[in-house]
């Protein structure tokens, strides 16, 4: 624990250790591996994030502030030269009044009044040689600033052309990209329709087999006797004919029965005989 006027914090030991071994796993292979991984994963992400065409109008941006500040930089030159031109003009016109008060002096017979006129004049002069020497530097100063203009003007104008063209480009690659997804997603769909008409085709064939079979069993007979022993055509007219005769048996007993019943009656022969034997009776 620290003391003598200073805040006082308990000692952790465990965070202490944390940190170490965090800064030796970070400088260790492993650490390079996550560091690097890690800068990997933020180069991805920057990548989906920027824009070009924003990243070029902020590039464009810059020069153009950039070509500004020169020209900036041109107005102030230019505006010191004047400055110093506006002083060393001042001066001549003092230069030349101290010239005539120490030309007044002399004719008065006041020589020392003339020599400190000559001698803020030699200053004024001293002065004036400065001033010149500055505006010359200014004026240097100015045709380098506006040679640099110029190129960076001209620079600027390049790089707004090629933005334009980029920007052009990026804008023609993207609507394509949009159209190839748009494309791509209409073939998937295009091609779920195609599936879904192959399995209604198919459905529809066998349909028409079923509808098909349907009817030749129809045709045949074979539906009739379904749910029946399995007999076929033969089978049922052979059972017809045992019916038949069953049924003519059973006539025959019907009328023997008959018969016996009133045996005063002539004997019922077959169907129409006894008509005949009347008619012939008459």
């Amino acid at each position: 624990m620290l003391k003598k006027g200073l805040t006082v914090f308990p000692l952790d030991v465990g965070g202490v250790v944390a940190v170490i071994l965090i800064v030796i796993g970070w400088r260790s292979g492993v650490g390079r591996r996550t560091r690097n991984l890690a800068q990997q994963k933020v180069s991805h992400i920057l990548d989906r994030a920027e824009n070009p065409v924003e990243a070029l109008d902020l590039s464009y941006q810059k020069q153009r502030e950039a070509l500004l500040t020169v020209r900036r930089g041109i107005a102030d030159v230019v505006t010191s030269q004047k400055r110093l031109e506006i002083q060393a003009a001042q001066l001549r016109q003092s230069q030349d009044r101290l010239q005539g008060q120490a030309r007044t002096a002399l004719q008065q017979g006041r020589e020392d009044l003339a020599r400190v006129a000559l001698t803020r004049s030699q200053t004024a002069s001293a002065q004036i040689d400065s001033l010149q020497d500055q505006i010359v530097q200014l004026r240097d100063q100015e045709q380098k600033l506006e040679l640099t203009s110029q190129k960076l003007q001209a620079r600027v104008e390049s790089f707004k052309t090629q933005r334009d063209t980029l920007k052009a480009q990026y804008s023609a690659a993207q609507a394509s990209a949009r159209i190839g997804e748009t494309v791509t997603g209409i073939s998937g769909e295009m091609q779920n329709v195609g599936m879904m008409l192959e399995r209604a085709q198919d459905k529809t064939q066998q349909m028409q087999a079923r509808a098909a079979a349907i009817d030749q069993l129809i045709s045949s007979g074979t539906l009739d006797t379904l749910g029946a022993t399995g007999e076929d055509d033969i089978d049922r007219q052979l059972r017809a004919g045992a019916t038949e005769v069953s049924v003519e048996a059973q006539l025959t007993r019907l009328r023997q029965e008959l018969l016996a019943e009133a045996p005063t009656q002539p004997r019922l022969g077959p169907p129409g005989q006894s008509e005949v034997n009347s008619e012939e009776g008459d």
